[in-house]
């Protein structure tokens, strides 16, 4: 356990503070007494962390994440949150790990390879993001899904960055953080409704600030990946 906590740097123990303190604040102050809220949120921002690090860790808490971030969103009708996270989010997640698990860099199984992917494999994977996007549309009017349109965003966005994530590419992050942006809209539509909801809110946004997190460290991380194999290709020659 000692040696678990202390792979997270200052920074990371400085963001993942402020995000845990924020939502405690706003659960207590909202009188909420749904505690899988908080407790996801927990899980939450933990997983982050160390999927920022590039850790297989953060992958099997994203999947524990996703159950819990499921029932929450059952509870207000967002049946395409429910659906993305349940039926699309954790099988990714659950592959993501053992894709990970299968790509340690230089058998550091605490840091995944960085992974680059081809134009046509950019091409291909977004015109599928296209696809399910408008399938989900029409599935999630027929099962009159509160907050259609934005609805339709979220899972857009979750398909391409549980996609770029399980390909570990550093692009995952802009994708999540764009989905975060989303999902801020949505549960303060919800909120507005029930201000039970608000902690989620504020959840969301500590979310957003950790996957700009994510994409910086996981930018350094292919730099230094990047780096490496040039100094053994040099040293080689």
């Amino acid at each position: 356990m000692r040696k678990f906590f202390k792979s997270f740097n200052l920074a990371e123990w400085l963001i993942w503070g402020i995000s845990v303190a924020a939502v405690i604040i706003s659960f207590f102050v909202f009188k909420n007494n749904q505690y899988h809220y908080l407790i996801g949120s927990l899980i939450g921002f933990t997983a982050l962390i160390f999927v920022s690090k590039g850790n297989p860790i953060g992958q099997l808490l994203t999947i524990v994440f996703s159950v819990f971030y499921g029932i929450i969103s059952y509870s207000f009708n967002y049946f395409g949150e429910m659906i993305t996270y349940l039926g699309m989010s954790t099988p990714m997640a659950i592959a993501a790990l053992v894709l990970w698990l299968k790509n340690p860099y230089k058998g550091n199984r605490s840091e995944v390879k960085v992974n680059r992917l081809s134009k046509k494999e950019w091409c291909l994977f977004l015109a599928a993001g296209a696809v399910v996007a408008v399938a989900f549309y029409f599935i999630l009017q027929t099962l009159n899904t509160a907050n259609l349109i934005a609805s339709t965003l979220s899972v857009f966005t979750s398909f391409i960055a549980a996609y770029l994530n399980m390909r570990r590419c550093k692009y995952y992050a802009i994708a999540y953080a764009l989905n975060d942006i989303v999902l801020i809209v949505l549960w303060i539509l919800a909120s507005i409704e029930n201000l039970t909801y608000l902690p989620m809110v504020v959840c969301f946004a500590a979310f957003l600030a950790l996957d700009v997190y994510g994409f910086i460290n996981w930018s350094l991380i292919d730099k230094k990946q990047a780096q490496n194999e040039l100094t053994i290709q040099k040293t080689e020659e």
